[in-house]
């Protein structure tokens, strides 16, 4: 993969939703809190966390499935979405340029439809192809994800669970896309499967140059799929750092406590991990999100600082992020001792 431009980029990204009370008891759940990242063409972002932390609402949103509800989302140097300035582009021409891979194969495919039929869904939005084009189209669908011909004929219900799933991944390449957030892609399938996936879908990114928004829980999937990891708590972002270097050098708690969790293989993995680190208390509710850093109350870093005031994303070695006051003194200090 060259030095390629960013493709898309959001930037304090936040997406609430209603639980309920009404006028100034109404209560939000802060599912994406002042969230930014971006992605480079030809690059995969690992978007890790706990169930519950806002992977799959931050992808959703990136794609305006679900409007924002503050932030600005950037694609490809267009401005897609500005709520400050009320700015919110019609997507539908980004739409075969952006597309998504479902968690389960199984309720993303329509299940009375032939695959045939369900593949030529974006066919038909955007590209207006005869019935012999939209046909032949598919075939070579199929055939880069590695599957026959002949399966466009078949039911979703009568292949496994991971051809469902490569299936998906062809729909979603059917209109020469660009970016694919991929949501869970593997969870939902067997092991014995998942690897003929991700194999795939390592194979297609490098033929076809595509960027990938990779979400999952799965830390030790990603020391080998993405370029760089974000770790993301309770809908905000801790830690982004280049793939080696999160693994080798992980600076915030909640990434220790992650990283020490994950079963090793090797010897080099072994040495690499962090002692292990057992977490204080339950997940706090995003209803409630504790004041100051969301993580404080499961932390035993924990400073006085850390109760009251949110800390700010420093970059304390070259893309490497970390979201902690701890690196925010030290950022701060080492800018003071530059500017003199």
């Amino acid at each position: 993969m060259s030095e390629h431009k960013t493709l898309v980029e959001v930037q304090h990204l936040q997406q609430y939703f209603p639980a309920g009370g009404v006028g100034k008891n109404r209560k939000y759940v802060q599912a994406v809190d002042d969230v930014s990242f971006a992605i480079r063409k030809g690059e995969t972002l690992g978007l890790v966390g706990e169930s519950g932390c806002g992977k799959t609402t931050t992808g959703r949103t990136l794609l305006r499935l679900y409007e924002p509800t503050g932030g600005k989302i950037y694609y490809d140097g267009n401005l897609l979405f500005d709520k400050e300035k009320k700015i919110a582009v019609d997507m539908l021409p980004y739409r075969r340029r952006m597309q998504i891979v479902f968690q389960d194969p199984g309720s993303s495919l329509n299940s009375r439809r032939t695959i045939e039929k369900s593949m030529e869904v974006p066919l038909d939005i955007h590209d207006k192809m005869s019935k012999e084009e939209k046909e032949k189209r598919v075939e070579e669908l199929l055939e880069m994800v590695g599957l026959p011909k002949d399966y466009k004929n078949k039911m979703p219900r009568n292949i496994g669970g991971g051809e469902r799933q490569l299936v998906s991944v062809a729909r979603a390449l059917a209109t020469n896309t660009e970016l694919i957030i991929l949501d869970e892609p593997t969870s939902a399938l067997d092991v014995s499967v998942q690897a003929k996936v991700i194999s795939t879908l390592i194979e297609l990114q490098k033929k076809l140059e595509l960027s990938y928004l990779f979400i999952t829980h799965d830390l030790s999937l990603m020391r080998n799929v993405a370029s760089r990891v974000a770790i993301l708590y309770l809908g905000r972002l801790c830690e982004l750092a280049p793939t080696a270097e999160f693994f080798q050098a992980p600076l915030h708690p909640y990434t220790k406590m992650l990283l020490s969790s994950i079963p090793v293989v090797t010897e080099e993995e072994e040495a690499m991990k962090p002692d292990q680190i057992v977490s204080q208390g339950e997940i706090p509710s995003p209803v409630n999100a504790p004041k100051g850093c969301t993580f404080h109350t499961r932390c035993k870093d924990c400073m006085e600082i850390c109760k009251t005031t949110a800390p700010v994303m420093v970059e304390v070695a070259p893309e490497h992020m970390v979201c902690c006051h701890k690196y925010t003194a030290q950022a701060i200090k080492k800018e003071g001792e530059t500017d003199v």
